[in-house]
């Protein structure tokens, strides 16, 4: 994209100087003579002298310049574009493009994304709820010890149970992950780690280390969701 915007940019060089200089002409023309000079009010006048004087070149460079005027500043929108969309996607920015295929595609993709959870109410937690759904994730944490595969399930209910708390529509497993990342960009994979686990478990393949793992990443995501990262984050400021 830069290779493309240096040879927009020269190329916008070399005709500047002819169709910015015909204009600059032009305008300097009708400020001096008005409309007269141009034949406007003296149709003979005009035909001597004013845009009937103007050569094919001359018509071709301001033709030009405009042209290659437009594609620099589509250049430019698309640019701040990717900008923005790998800025707020962060590591699902890249995922997108490699599962589309291309990144017009993956930002495309992305965009409609943005639509999409702005349309939901997500909002966050109360206190109270952020604190109850504290305590609910310690207890299963405690749990995990004497009955792991209980509190997997159980955890990975209360993630969803918090999610639904901010506003996040009830949808497939990778909808809702779609939906997360797009205000929880750099947490969302663990989202999917955990499930993978999950999905181990229940296919009786998964050991008690990967059901372990499986709550690790459940409980980063849960933390990003009940806004306990920027409450650690702002105690962290503080102190």
């Amino acid at each position: 994209m830069q290779g493309m915007l240096r040879r927009a940019v020269d190329l916008l060089g070399n005709v500047l100087d002819d169709g910015f200089g015909l204009l600059a002409y032009l305008w300097g023309r009708t400020v001096t003579y008005g409309l007269e000079g141009w034949g406007l009010w003296g149709y003979q006048e005009g035909l001597r002298g004013g845009l009937f004087d103007m050569t094919n070149y001359q018509l071709i460079g301001i033709v030009v310049t405009v042209v290659v005027l437009a594609v620099v500043l589509v250049i430019l929108a698309r640019a701040q574009k990717s900008r923005r969309l790998r800025t707020r996607f962060g590591p699902e920015y890249q995922r997108a493009v490699q599962e589309s295929g291309s990144a017009a595609r993956g930002e495309e993709r992305l965009a409609k994304l943005e639509q999409r959870v702005e349309r939901f109410n997500i909002h966050p937690l109360s206190s109270a709820d952020r604190s109850r759904f504290a305590e609910s994730w310690r207890m299963v944490q405690a749990r995990f010890v004497d009955s792991p595969e209980i509190a997997l399930s159980e955890g990975d209910h209360l993630v969803r149970e918090v999610m639904t708390a901010r506003g996040y529509p009830v949808v497939d497993f990778e909808q809702q992950a779609a939906d997360l990342s797009v205000n929880h960009p750099l947490v969302v994979e663990h989202y999917r780690a955990g499930h993978a686990l999950a999905l181990r478990h229940a296919e009786g393949k998964a050991s008690t280390e990967d059901l372990r793992q499986a709550m690790i990443h459940y409980r980063k995501l849960f933390d990003d969701l009940i806004g306990e990262l920027e409450a650690a984050r702002a105690r962290t400021a503080t102190a």
